[in-house]
């Protein structure tokens, strides 16, 4: 039951309820008419018994009865005096006779030659011709029966249906009732955290529900206060790191270029080298996340050469891969365009390149193609072991990472950051199958990435 909606639930007690109550107000109905039935039935025995004393003065005189119904006089031995009606012989036994000569006796039971149930009352007969006499009175309980079943078969017919029409109403009740609740439901669904002061909406009624919506909106503002806070912390501890992070990169890429060093020197700059890329990378990635917000990151496209694009980004990381001896190699068809923020697609390609110096082997391929859906497709991998299995399920969130990248250092956000990017565009992103380490990011063609983030764009 508690799995029910609640609407579900509401409207099932309710048709309990509506159950209960007109099984309840038809039990009393019955009951109330069966006992005036047989008050009614009672009187006019009574009536009878007194009009058929005066038998008792001319023995087995027979008088008009119908058929379903009888009169008799009885000594106080039994014996019949005087008789009418259907019942041919005295109707009652020995201690019903003592309990009629003491005092008045209502009896239902079946009587020879009557049809049905037979109500018999017997009263002394005074006046009688044998003092102690009784005259007995009777008749069939059918047209009461009748009457009591057809009571029970509407019964039967009208609370099934009266139940049904209610649990039709008390589910339209219900819904009304719950209708605020589910405005609010469909407006929390489209409320973000970086939205404009947005609320749930409120009944005019000053209700639980109203101060159930008022409690979220309260704690929605407090949320939202605390998501803008650590929004502005990231993007301002991010944008602060950027430059000091280049400045020391660029004295030691001088130191390594401008003087002679020992074996174990230059290894140790060449680390350092690396990690200031890597934490470079983190601020640019986290300055990204700020900027995002809930997922919509905000972009300016511009057409742009692919080729150059892809030579920038191999430039950037030519000293690194030398390094390690992985070369970088780059395949673009000539005269390939694509429509794309130029800082935003060379970050994303930059964090893929990034992946696959750090966690890969082998050379590191850049390449590029325009695809048959009217889009480009941008792919950057290289000889390793591939993504280990189910990484194309959790490899896209933020700040997770494989087991074997949390021993090579790494945020766990390359790929999220990426995702974002191709999203902002209106494209997307996705591991390649097949051997070796690939991601393939993918953007539409130039009309429809600028139709796309023409709201972008202007937000930005």
């Amino acid at each position: 039951m508690s799995r029910l909606p609640i609407r579900a639930r509401l409207t099932a007690a309710f048709a309990l309820a509506m159950v209960l109550v007109l099984v309840a107000a038809g039990l009393f109905a019955y009951l109330r008419l069966r006992a005036d039935l047989g008050e009614g039935v009672d009187a006019t025995l009574r009536e009878r018994a007194a009009t058929s004393v005066a038998a008792a003065r001319d023995p087995l005189a027979t008088e008009a009865e119908p058929e379903e119904r009888f009169t008799q006089v009885l000594s106080p031995e039994g014996e019949l005096l005087a008789r009418s009606g259907g019942a041919q012989r005295a109707v009652l036994r020995a201690g019903e006779l003592r309990a009629a000569a003491a005092g008045e006796l209502v009896v239902e039971r079946r009587v020879p030659g009557i049809e049905g149930t037979a109500r018999v009352l017997a009263r002394p007969a005074a006046g009688a011709t044998s003092a102690g006499g009784v005259v007995v009175a009777g008749e069939s309980l059918e047209d009461r029966d009748d009457t009591l079943n057809g009571l029970v078969a509407s019964f039967a017919i009208g609370i099934p249906l009266a139940v049904l029409v209610a649990s039709l109403l008390g589910w339209v009740l219900a819904g009304a009732g719950l209708a605020p609740v589910e405005a609010m439901r469909r407006r929390a669904a489209e409320i973000s955290l970086a939205g404009g002061g947005e609320h749930l909406p409120l009944p005019a009624a000053r209700d639980e529900i109203r101060r159930l919506g008022e409690t979220l909106n309260a704690m929605l503002e407090r949320l939202r206060r605390s998501f803008e806070r650590e929004q502005r912390f990231v993007a301002d501890a991010s944008h602060e790191l950027r430059t000091p992070i280049a400045v020391l990169k660029a004295e030691l890429e001088g130191v390594l270029r401008s003087r002679e060093l020992g074996p174990e020197v230059r290894e140790s700059l060449v680390a350092a080298a690396e990690e200031c890329d890597h934490l470079a990378q983190l601020a640019e990635d986290l300055l990204v996340l700020a900027r995002a917000g809930d997922g919509r990151l905000p972009v300016r496209p511009e057409a742009l050469a692919v080729r150059p694009l892809l030579d920038g980004v191999r430039e950037r990381f030519a000293d690194r891969a030398a390094e390690h001896g992985r070369p970088v190699h780059v395949d673009a068809e000539p005269g390939l365009t694509v429509h794309a923020d130029p800082l935003r697609l060379r970050q994303a390609l930059s964090n893929l390149v990034d992946n696959a110096l750090r966690h890969g082997e082998g050379e590191v391929r850049l390449a590029a193609r325009r695809d048959g859906a009217g889009g480009v497709e941008l792919r950057v991998g290289d000889g390793g072991a591939g993504f280990p299995a189910g990484a194309a399920e959790w490899a896209f969130e933020r700040f997770t990472r494989g087991d074997g990248a949390r021993t090579r250092g790494g945020a766990g956000l390359g790929l999220a950051i990426v995702r974002a990017v191709a999203e902002a565009h209106g494209g997307d992103v996705a591991i390649c199958a097949g051997p070796g380490s690939a991601v393939r990011l993918w953007l539409p063609d130039g009309r429809r990435s600028a139709a796309s983030q023409d709201g972008l764009s202007a937000a930005a």
